[in-house]
């Protein structure tokens, strides 16, 4: 199956890699006829990626094996097209689409796709008769919507299918399969950054932390003013303040309040009209 297969089905796949962001493409070249599957879905988990890929790679097809990781890889990036939409990574493509390599390639690849297993299982199938080379390129940017993110991922990603070329090259000639791969677990997550009087207040304590101990080393004197040389109105000192000013209202008022509260003393007094000499006869 030419790449041109291979990408036509990547290419459907365009709209479902950017809705998986745990997911990546698979893409296997040889040199070697290939007994690949009739028919492949596009979204696989990385076990079955991995054992049709073993399968594949069972009866050793051939003498040079290389494994190479593009980590942050995204479907989208290795489609054919014309103008924007063309392959990103012209000199895999062009290696793929010649008559003698077939490929077989998923486009959604769920879980985590490693060199390791492959190198491991050519290793112990084929034996001592074989090379193997991993090859680890730089890892692509994020994809964002941010002015500049797709520049800077564009060349990057032009600079490793640059580096992936001149292996391609050393090759020619030669029998080879190469296994293209993204591991999903070297995409970093959104990490975010917080910033206000706190960091500030820890900035400032740990440079004055560094001063105190860069002059107890000197054994200098510290001449700075006294208002510089110690924190009198801390934060803590002013809500100190604000607590203390609301209690002493509430009991500027609770005592006003009980001094206009007037008893006459006549309250107090037995009543000594006609009714309360009566009961007393």
């Amino acid at each position: 199956m030419k790449l041109s297969t291979a990408t036509a089905l990547l290419a459907c796949a365009v709209s479902q890699a950017r809705a998986f962001s745990d997911s990546s493409p698979f893409v296997l070249l040889s040199t070697a006829k290939l007994s690949t599957p009739p028919s492949t879905s596009q979204l696989q988990t990385a076990s079955h990626v991995l054992s049709t890929a073993k399968s594949l790679l069972a009866s050793c097809p051939t003498k040079r094996y290389l494994l190479v990781s593009q980590p942050n890889m995204h479907a989208a990036d290795i489609r054919e097209g014309d103008g924007s939409d063309a392959c990103r990574m012209p000199n895999l493509c062009r290696a793929a689409g010649r008559d003698d390599v077939n490929s077989w390639a998923v486009a959604e690849t769920i879980g985590r796709v490693s060199g390791q297993p492959l190198e491991e299982y050519i290793a112990q199938t084929c034996g001592e008769g074989v090379s193997v080379q991993r090859v680890g390129l730089k890892q692509l940017p994020a994809a964002s919507d941010r002015a500049g993110a797709e520049g800077a991922r564009e060349e990057v990603l032009g600079d490793n299918d640059h580096e992936l070329g001149k292996l391609l090259d050393s090759l020619d000639g030669e029998d080879y399969t190469v296994v293209v791969f993204s591991d999903p677990s070297e995409f970093k997550a959104y990490e975010p950054e917080f910033s206000g009087p706190v960091h500030m207040d820890m900035k400032r304590s740990a440079s004055a932390e560094r001063q105190f101990v860069a002059r107890s080393q000197s054994n200098s004197t510290d001449n700075r003013p006294l208002f510089e040389k110690y924190q009198f109105f801390t934060p803590g000192i002013f809500m100190s303040f604000i607590v203390l000013a609301v209690v002493l209202a509430i009991l500027t008022v609770g005592l006003k309040a009980l001094a206009s509260l007037e008893v006459s003393y006549g309250a107090f007094d037995k009543d000594m009209g006609p009714a309360a000499q009566k009961k007393q006869m």
